[in-house]
């Protein structure tokens, strides 16, 4: 797993579109599991903060819903959609809801998992807001636990752009 890049994975977005993260390439990317139901929901806002900033030095900040922890993201993808750009004003680029964890896992959420170990070396991702940070050559450098802030990355993106 470890000679492949974020770059060899696609994804669904939010309305239903695949795409290649190849798309991203050059690009700084953090990569986070969101929900809409969570203690840890109004990350969006400093997770919109980060992008607006630092878009124009090429970072993306890429949303991946995920409803396996409590039950925290029910709704359909267009329902995860308006609430994220109503709530949070969210407009960085948001996927389909996916799985993190267990058989049905997203192959992306595989490799990040793989690349860049939890706690105690484990790869499960244990709560919703977990966030992959990845530099321009499409390698993991990096996992935050839910409760790092946002804001509380920012030296570490900047480092890389």
């Amino acid at each position: 797993m470890s000679s492949q890049s974020v770059y060899d994975f696609t994804a669904t977005d939010i309305r239903g579109e695949a795409h290649s993260l190849d798309e991203f390439r050059g690009k700084v990317l953090l990569i986070v599991n969101t929900a809409s139901k969570c203690g840890f929901t109004p990350q969006f806002e400093g997770l919109q903060s980060l992008y607006a900033d630092l878009k124009g030095k090429g970072l993306e900040v890429l949303g991946f819903p995920c409803n396996q922890f409590r039950n925290q993201d029910p709704a359909d993808d267009k329902a995860i959609s308006e609430f994220c750009s109503l709530n949070y004003g969210v407009d960085f680029p948001m996927f389909a809801k996916i799985e993190v964890n267990g058989p049905n896992s997203h192959p992306l959420f595989e490799y990040l998992k793989h690349n860049a170990k939890g706690l105690l070396g484990s790869e499960a991702v244990k709560w919703n807001f977990t966030k992959f940070l990845v530099n321009r050559e499409g390698r993991v450098v990096g996992r935050y636990p839910p409760t790092t802030r946002p804001s509380a990355i920012r030296a570490d993106i900047q480092k890389l752009l």
